[in-house]
């Protein structure tokens, strides 16, 4: 025998600590699920009192993120499932189920008897027999404080035909995992991948396994050549002719000392084939190297497959890990990899205006126009035309605790606002700004006649987690805009810090005490009161002079000026509010949005 490459030593000595590590996790994880267990049995109790299926049209799902949403194989319908929301002090899971009606546009919560129970993370994967089937593997639990987890190895079918839900008992599948990837290749469903963790330890996966919905059993599968290293939260997605699929990305993390994690984030991409005749098929992994631009690397994306062979990308987060902190980047952007031509294109919106106008004016040149945006929906449009191009604009909401959130959108290019100056009146209403979901990862994706939908998700500010209801739509035919189904609305984002979890419990404890207190105590503490009462309206005089101090806003002056005049000003005050040790990008960013609140005051 020939020795061993130095790559195949790798990925044996990664196997052996895998199986090392899998031994140790499930030893430690073992008490904590069983905690878990209770809890997930005394919602199942809950669920299983339920007979009869009730359905009732229903305001759009609430905030959450890890759910799945999956289309309909036979009808214009979405089926959303789970999710997870956690507002600082509290996560909730949830195991409720909803169809969204495309055509009129509304949402029903369907109720079934012994659904499974409450999780998020799990893969959702749709088929046609049977009247459509929506299959449910693994995902996880986590107490409500958030420090335990219990990862899920069921598998779950739901008749759409008769609206009830079974649990497949099959020996020799997955363990139980989260962040793992399932997708349908011929008759079976493919599972790869994932993580599973407990308080201390943490173990993630590379193996594949198959269940047939045939003969409805597992089957762990040996590929041969050179696998990806374990990870999750990957792409994942059949080839158009179904004989294997692709594999793109994903996270994984290592720890590099005791109490010392490191996180990696994969951009390699794998084909998975199938080769041979049913009953003696063979399975080969072997490398990727697509052409085109690939999306910068990311972990939290969002993927789903388009017309024509098309994946699609979105969103996701970039982590920094800086010694003991860790900031992300959250994306807003669309990618698209052509399975067929191996390559991958950024998706640029078009906008709809100047289409119109082309159309109406007839142009010189028109016709080599339309050629070259159809080249450019091809190559991503990278280059032409980038001074015609809306320009991109930070948007900053305050939210009622006064978080800074960031939202991006966009405005005409050059080119379209000379247009308007022509005086085409009729034409006036014609452009809208683009309207982009902002960024954010852990959303939920699917696409349904020609139709991308995304769904809620998540976005940070500092320590701080936003979740969110809102809904999109973009045709991918045209290319031209997002449709907002639902927005998102900043006064609904609820976030509840530990240091507010803490003066809760001492009011609380403060108010009980004084439930006994003595009358005299009482009227002192009545006095008292009072004096508050003062001191408080000092303060807000204090601030209404404060307020006075701002640099004042000068007549007729745009925003944007009042900002760059002012700019020293706001952001030695954003530097004493936030302190020395704060980052200097995120000094600049509330400078401005404390500029701007108050502008819009004057």
């Amino acid at each position: 025998m020939g020795k061993k490459s130095k790559n195949e030593k790798k990925v044996k000595g990664a196997e052996k600590t895998a199986a090392k590590m899998e031994k140790k996790v499930s030893k430690r994880s073992k008490r904590e699920e069983e905690d878990l267990e209770a809890m997930i049995a005394e919602f199942q109790n809950l669920d299983a009192k339920k007979t009869t299926v009730v359905e009732t049209t229903c305001p759009p799902p609430s905030a959450r993120l890890s759910a799945s949403i999956s289309a309909h194989p036979e009808k214009d319908e979405l089926i959303l499932f789970g999710g997870e929301f956690f507002n600082g002090r509290k996560t909730y899971l949830y195991n409720d189920l909803f169809f969204y009606n495309i055509k009129k546009n509304n949402w029903v919560k369907s109720e079934i008897p012994n659904p499974p129970p409450p999780r998020c993370a799990h893969q959702a994967v749709v088929v046609p027999q049977g009247g459509g089937q929506l299959w449910v593997f693994g995902g996880e639990f986590a107490s409500p404080n958030g420090e335990q987890f219990y990862h899920y190895k069921d598998l779950w079918v739901l008749h759409l035909a008769s609206h009830t839900w079974e649990n497949i008992k099959a020996p020799g599948g997955p363990s139980g995992r989260s962040g793992h990837r399932m997708v349908l290749s011929k008759k079976q469903l493919l599972v790869f991948g994932g993580f599973h963790e407990s308080n201390r330890d943490f173990i993630y996966y590379n193996d594949v396994y198959a269940f047939s919905l045939d003969t409805f059993s597992w089957s762990r599968l040996s590929p041969s050549g050179t696998a990806p290293l374990p990870r999750s939260a990957c792409l994942m997605t059949s080839t158009p002719d179904g004989v294997g699929v692709i594999v793109y990305g994903g996270y994984s993390k290592v720890r590099v000392k005791k109490d010392v994690e490191k996180g990696t984030i994969h951009s390699d991409m794998f084909l998975l084939k199938r080769e041979g005749k049913d009953g003696q098929e063979k399975w080969l992994w072997s490398r990727l190297s697509p052409s085109g631009s690939k999306p910068p690397p990311r972990s939290g994306f969002s993927s789903a497959m388009g017309p024509a062979g098309r994946v699609l990308l979105f969103g996701g987060v970039c982590d920094e890990e800086e010694e003991e902190t860790l900031e992300g980047d959250f994306y807003n952007d669309l990618y698209l990899y052509d399975t067929v031509k191996n390559r991958w294109f950024p998706g640029v919106l078009r906008g709809n205006k100047s289409e119109k106008k082309k159309r109406r004016r007839g142009k010189k040149g028109g016709a080599e126009g339309e050629g070259a945006e159809k080249k450019g929906e091809e190559e991503g449009e990278e280059e032409e035309g980038a001074s015609q191009r809306p320009t991109e604009v930070i948007k900053e909401i305050i939210a009622e605790d006064g978080t800074v959130m960031t939202i991006k959108e966009l405005i005409p290019g050059a080119q379209q606002e000379e247009e308007e100056e022509e005086g085409e009146e009729d034409d006036e209403d014609a452009w809208a700004p683009l309207v982009e979901p902002c960024a954010r990862s852990s959303s939920m994706a699917t696409v349904r006649q020609g139709k991308m939908f995304l769904f809620g998700g998540m976005f940070e500010v500092g320590d701080r987690q936003f979740t969110l209801n809102d809904f999109y739509s973009l045709d991918l035919n045209k290319m031209d805009q997002w449709e907002v189904l639902v927005e998102m609305d900043p006064k609904t984002q609820e976030w509840l810090d530990e240091s507010e979890s803490e003066e809760d419990e001492e009011e609380e404890e403060e108010e009980e005490e004084e439930e006994g207190v003595e009358e005299g105590a009482a009227a002192k503490g009545a006095e008292g009161e009072k004096e508050s009462e003062e001191e408080s309206e000092d303060e807000e005089g204090e601030d209404e002079e404060d307020e006075e101090e701002h640099p004042a806003v000068q007549e007729a002056e745009p925003l944007v000026d009042y900002q760059s005049r002012t700019e020293q000003y706001w952001t030695g005050l954003s530097r004493v509010n936030l302190g020395p040790d704060a980052k200097d990008k995120k000094v600049a960013k509330i400078a401005l949005a404390m500029a701007k609140v108050f502008f819009e005051d004057q």
